[in-house]
């Protein structure tokens, strides 16, 4: 994807496709880009939290965007096509950075900030941020006065019922799941006994569960506190679904749209015209723009591709974006170098962290003393280095991403960020210790050009601390199937998560909740901690997100330098560009990439 949707289905095709976009690249990237200074911003801001936004937040027209102005046509250059249109099969980024021009939800991220880095959740189609009386059991939403769909038609509760009711049925399949595990009070793919054929045979979630009481009003019924509820509505994969004119699985390929733009013509796998949504009020709308007259989209075009055009900056490629393609590896330190590039450029972080799994289920692995040894012996170096140098990654201090509220930027217990080539004297000292030179590791690593590059040199770097390292290639299309078996044979491996909303409780429950432990889940290392779950249980009821996220983050801090089971690498960043007769060129943390709904012509 490029990236996004970031469960499991994520972390795997769309990260893998987010390895691949840097294939070919060696040892190309500078060595540093000189914004030590705005990382560090960045990190600093993501701590003060996101809130909830009231009424008043939640009200419409977004605040003016420096220098805006009316009219004008985009091009937007893409990589990939549109595999989804229907919000309940929408989780991949590409897709995702669409959806915020032609969907809207219940909520939604407002950018309180010129420069993308500070946000709070707010009423999107709904008056406010949602409320809770009951700690986040029962949640109450209202919708707004004068939404409407662009045929017209007014957006109603029997239209938010419907859209979380579809996504029951079993052409919903590649969306997110929470809300309908949290609706069924039940794991994995169980959630679909609830309603198995969505609402299409006339059968409707019991009031006791989802209740509309009235054309505006939405009750939520959980049987176990869900604090995160306002988050989770704010994924496009929730964006709400008109009634009337869903055509299940062809409604795909031709939605009905409430957001700014609309799509005029779509060809897939080589163009999409979006053009203005004139039933669209921004009177109702805290969170986007309408000013450009539409949105040209080009399919297929590499990275490198795009960026070339993008660079040529002449007749249409003067107001040319890519809302996904990043700059490609090969002209990424040439565009970070370039002062006259400044204006037209944007970086910023990835949701995504990347560790390095050590296997509790082997018997070596599971001395502590053993797991420190690898820990300050793993060189971070190299993996920064395979995906372009440090324009491309950030050496990781931890398992949460400057993107997740509650990062804290200082941590880093092994001290990888002063020594990111390893320290393999006091790794030395730790093995000898255990009595366990000569320790066999078997290392298996993603048969990929980075991967190969990557796990060379942190073989050799543990080897300099006294293992003896044995390297097994795993093929890059079944990685992720093979390391979240059980039962591997593989002692470190290395996987990347990135949080599916700016909370760590997408990130550490998925990944280290012992009673997750199962074939094909995403727990890699197989952590089975009794502290780590019953501190992940009593995080998982906070209702104050900032109180949450300093809960998260504790636990995080003691996976990382107390259970060492998990060792952080880098933090996934990106650079973009876009011709010099854009406005509002902007990185948006939450989406990870260019706000689309910021962009004019100048």
């Amino acid at each position: 994807m490029g990236k996004g949707g970031r469960h499991a289905y994520a972390a795997v095709s769309l990260l893998a496709a987010g390895a691949l976009v840097l294939t070919g690249c060696s040892e190309g990237g500078s060595e540093g880009t000189g914004n030590d200074k705005q990382d560090k911003e960045n990190a600093e801001r993501q701590q003060a939290g996101i809130e909830f936004g009231d009424e008043k937040a939640s009200t419409g027209p977004a605040a003016e965007v420096p220098g805006a102005k009316p009219g004008g046509t985009i091009t937007v250059l893409q990589r990939d096509s549109f595999a989804h249109l229907d919000p309940g099969q929408i989780y991949v980024s590409d897709e995702m950075a669409l959806s915020q021009l032609i969907h809207r939800g219940l909520t939604g991220y407002k950018a309180t900030s010129d420069d993308g880095k500070e946000h709070e959740v707010v009423g999107d189609l709904a008056t406010d941020s949602g409320t809770t009386t009951d700690g986040g059991k029962t949640w109450k939403f209202t919708l707004k006065d004068g939404i409407k769909w662009a045929d017209g038609s007014a957006i109603t509760s029997a239209d938010v019922r419907h859209t979380y009711e579809r996504l029951f049925a079993p052409f919903v399949s590649n969306g997110p799941t929470f809300l309908q595990q949290w609706l069924a009070d039940t794991p994995g793919a169980e959630y679909r006994k609830l309603l198995k054929d969505g609402p299409y045979k006339g059968k409707h979630l019991p009031d006791s569960i989802l209740e509309t009481p009235d054309d505006k009003t939405i009750l939520f019924k959980f049987k176990s506190a869900k604090p995160d509820l306002p988050y989770a509505l704010a994924m496009a994969g929730y964006s709400i679904v008109s009634e009337k004119n869903d055509t299940k699985e062809k409604y795909d390929k031709e939605p009905m749209t409430a957001g700014p733009y609309k799509i005029q013509e779509f060809k897939s796998g080589k163009s999409m015209v979006l053009v203005k949504n004139t039933n669209w009020d921004a009177k109702t709308d805290p969170i986007r723009h309408q000013y450009a007259d539409q949105f040209n989209f080009q399919f297929n075009k590499q990275y490198e591709d795009s960026t070339k055009a993008i660079l040529d900056d002449s007749g249409t490629n003067a107001t040319a974006v890519s809302f996904s393609n990043q700059v490609d590896a090969g002209n990424l330190s040439k565009v970070l170098n370039d002062t006259a590039l400044e204006s037209r450029r944007i970086s910023g972080y990835q949701p995504y962290v990347g560790q390095m799994n050590v296997n509790l289920t082997h018997p070596e692995m599971q001395d502590k003393t053993v797991r420190e040894a690898i820990a300050y012996a793993l060189p971070i170096t190299p993996f920064v280095r395979a995906f372009g140098g440090t324009d491309a990654m950030e050496v990781a201090g931890g398992l949460i991403s400057p993107t997740v509220t509650g990062f804290d930027p200082g941590f880093d217990p092994f001290g990888k960020k002063k020594k990111p080539a390893g320290d393999p004297a006091k790794a030395k000292e730790l093995l000898e210790k255990a009595g366990k030179t000569g320790l066999k590791l078997t290392f298996g690593y993603i048969n990929t050009p980075e991967g190969q590059q990557y796990s060379t040199a942190m073989a050799a770097g543990l080897e300099k601390a006294g293992f003896d390292v044995q390297r097994q290639e795993i093929p890059a299309e079944t990685y992720y199937d093979q390391v979240s078996k059980v039962d591997n044979n593989f002692d470190i491996y290395h996987t990347a998560w990135g949080a599916d909303w700016p909370s760590a409780s997408t990130v550490i429950p998925p990944l280290y909740d012992g009673r997750q432990i199962q074939d094909g889940a995403s727990n890699y290392s197989h952590i089975n901690d009794p502290k780590v779950n019953a501190d992940i249980d009593k995080a998982s009821t906070i209702t104050d997100p900032v109180k949450a996220a300093e809960a998260w983050n504790a636990i995080n801090e003691y996976i990382v330098k107390d259970v060492v089971s998990n060792i952080p690498t880098a933090y996934y960043k990106q650079t973009q560009i876009a011709g010099s007769k854009l406005g509002g060129l902007v990185y948006d943390d939450v989406i990870g990439g260019v706000d689309p709904r910021r962009l004019f012509v100048k």
